[in-house]
């Protein structure tokens, strides 16, 4: 059986996750065209190219958001301080000879936040194939059900500032899509690192992991580590917690690729990506 493995020792992170399926052989190209099925392409550019993490080359993923208007404080803490340029921190060693695809459209349609409906009814109405219109939903479910929980409200009356924000989505589906463009059949995750410490989000300064991610990762092992940083996000949760049937150390499988996809932040005494193991399984 096609197994994917998410060896999570630095956390994950939508970004993280498609830099390191990029990484390990998908095709984001096709990424790209599939996800123009949500008409949204206006909004965004996608870059992605090789770093060094640590010592680690491994590829990063950058969504180029069009406008400002739909940075929210929120972004702070996950991707967005990368957006506008791709190698500014020197001493993360980024070469960055990655993509950028320059879509000439006006910006005209800014959301800074889209209800969960209508994100759903976006992946209905863009004729994805079954499987990610369905691992897209999955995903999508978890987090609005752990924002609402969270904030009191039922689902269709949740909104997402930090996910419905272009980038999350982008992370989401197009996590979905290159996970069915590798063929995967099974997913399997290690225990999932939080980080500690505190971040600064909407509504104030909250303790890591963020009310969201640890109401997302109920039922998931948490692994400890004494980074104080936020390592896992809600989104990269929320793609590891539905995606995953089994939790634990890596299975016995023949290998047969591997790929590293970098977080934004770089930390002193490891390298912050993630790995993907995929390979055949008995």
């Amino acid at each position: 059986m096609r197994t994917l493995y998410f060896d999570c020792f630095s956390g994950i992170s939508g970004d993280m996750v498609i830099g390191a399926l990029i990484d390990a052989g998908a095709d984001p190209v096709q990424m790209e065209e599939e996800l123009k099925k949500l008409n949204i392409d206006e909004e965004y550019n996608l870059s992605w190219g090789k770093v060094v993490k640590n010592g680690i080359t491994s590829t990063k993923f950058h969504v180029i958001l069009t406008s400002k208007s739909e940075q929210t404080p929120e972004h702070s803490h996950s991707h967005a301080q990368e957006h506008s340029h791709g190698h500014s921190h020197s001493h993360e060693h980024e070469h960055s000879h990655g993509h950028e695809h320059n879509h000439s459209h006006v910006p005209h349609s800014h959301h800074s936040s889209r209800t969960y409906k209508q994100i759903v009814e976006a992946i209905n109405e863009a004729n994805f194939n079954e499987s990610v219109a369905n691992m897209s939903l999955a995903i999508f479910k978890k987090i609005g059900e752990a924002e609402g929980h969270i904030h009191g409200l039922p689902l269709d009356k949740v909104h997402f500032h930090e996910v419905g924000a272009v980038d999350s989505i982008i992370d989401i589906i197009g996590a979905a899509i290159l996970i069915d463009q590798l063929g995967i059949e099974s997913v399997q995750s290690s225990a999932i690192p939080t980080g500690s410490g505190h971040v600064h989000i909407d509504h104030g300064i909250y303790p890591v992991p963020a009310p969201a991610t640890l109401e997302i990762l109920k039922g998931v092992p948490i692994a400890s580590n004494d980074i104080r940083s936020e390592l896992a996000t809600p989104t990269g949760a929320a793609i590891a917690a539905v995606l995953a049937e089994t939790f634990g150390s890596l299975p016995a499988m023949t290998v047969e690729s591997i790929g590293y996809g970098a977080g934004t932040k770089t930390f002193e005494n490891h390298p912050n990506v993630l790995r993907v193991i995929i390979g055949e399984t008995q």
